[in-house]
């Protein structure tokens, strides 16, 4: 069973590892600098469906079926699915769950969703529940502007801190003691409100989450940052990537240039992303995209942050409360 190391942090007794996993996204992400890392791209963002919300559910399914087909594994082979978005009753994932027909468990941590799939996944599996599970995860931009502000048909102007969500997503299959990245930690994140009310501003929002959840990963590992090959947070973007660094700072951590955002990263210097990507799917696209095949990183701590609001708490004039769940994934030489 899993150990409680230090306050927040837990060590898993048995191998989780991420036997299999895939990636799916929209045109914006297939152009960027990480664009031909991914599984598939769609050229429009509607992906041939009728509706944005039905485009997000086909790069959902499309992940899950290329992550389960990799291995060959069907359906009927999965104990449990795991997964969760950012629209309203989490729809994508419930969606999902009714074409698939396997038992499902739904998560909303709103960015967060895919460490927090990972953690939920492997405490699953770490307690004997089952021998397989497939989580997923997935944002679409259009659909998410249409629920959390305005119809991207509307025109509105953004300022330059705001995030372009990304559209896509990410899917992986868990099992226990097979080869593969293996999820060795996790922490679980504390809600935090620093009284932020933008519904554009998620990186100065999102950062004090994420700078406690690695501290606390740090002081309950007895670990450093330089301890790791590779230290991710998920979509606190060129804003919020700052922030988190000076927060450190001030704290006696400092990240060096092992520590990447993937909001940040996974548009570049496009100017037209603004801060960078946000959305549930920019940690998973980059994390098991990219990061998780170059082999130069055998030890990475990733920290998905999450912004908990909705467009009633936030209209109604409520600040924004934020989490960050982490995961340690480790790569051993027999891998």
């Amino acid at each position: 069973m899993a150990k409680k190391i230090g306050k927040y942090t837990y060590k898993l007794d048995s191998s989780i590892n991420i036997v299999s996993s895939a990636t799916v996204t929209g045109p914006k992400e297939k152009k960027g600098p990480y664009g031909k890392h991914f599984d598939l791209s769609y050229s429009e963002l509607t992906c041939g469906e009728k509706s944005f919300e039905k485009a997000e559910k086909k790069l959902m399914k499309d992940a899950i079926e290329k992550a389960l087909d990799c291995k060959k594994f069907t359906n009927n082979d999965v104990d449990v699915f795991i997964a969760g978005d950012l629209l309203n009753q989490i729809i994508t994932s419930n969606f999902t769950a009714a074409e698939l027909s396997i038992p499902f468990l739904g998560l909303f941590g709103a960015c967060s969703t895919f460490v927090e799939g990972l953690i939920v996944g492997s405490i699953f599996l770490e307690s004997g529940c089952g021998e397989r599970v497939v989580t997923a995860t997935s944002s679409h931009y259009a659909a998410v502007e249409r629920q959390y502000r305005f119809p991207t048909e509307y025109g509105g102007q953004v300022p330059g801190y705001a995030q372009h969500t990304v559209t896509g997503a990410g899917s992986t299959v868990l099992e226990v003691k097979k080869k593969g990245p293996s999820i060795t930690h996790f922490t679980v994140g504390k809600v935090y409100d620093k009284g932020i009310k933008d519904p554009y501003d998620m990186g100065s929002a999102m950062a004090p989450s994420a700078a406690d959840t690695l501290k606390n990963i740090f002081d309950d590992t007895n670990q450093n940052p330089e301890d790791f090959d590779l230290i991710l947070t998920g979509d606190l973007g060129q804003v919020g990537s700052k922030i988190l660094k000076d927060l450190l700072n001030e704290g006696g951590y400092f990240l060096g240039t092992n520590y990447m955002d993937c909001g940040a990263e996974i548009y570049g210097d496009d100017p037209s992303a603004l801060s960078g990507g946000s959305g549930c799917s920019c940690s998973a696209l980059m994390t098991l995209g990219y990061y998780l095949k170059q082999n130069e990183y055998k030890k990475i701590i990733i920290v998905a942050t999450g912004s908990l609001h909705s467009p009633t708490s936030y209209q109604q004039g409520n600040s924004i409360p934020t989490i960050a769940h982490g995961v340690i994934i480790e790569k051993k030489e027999d891998m």
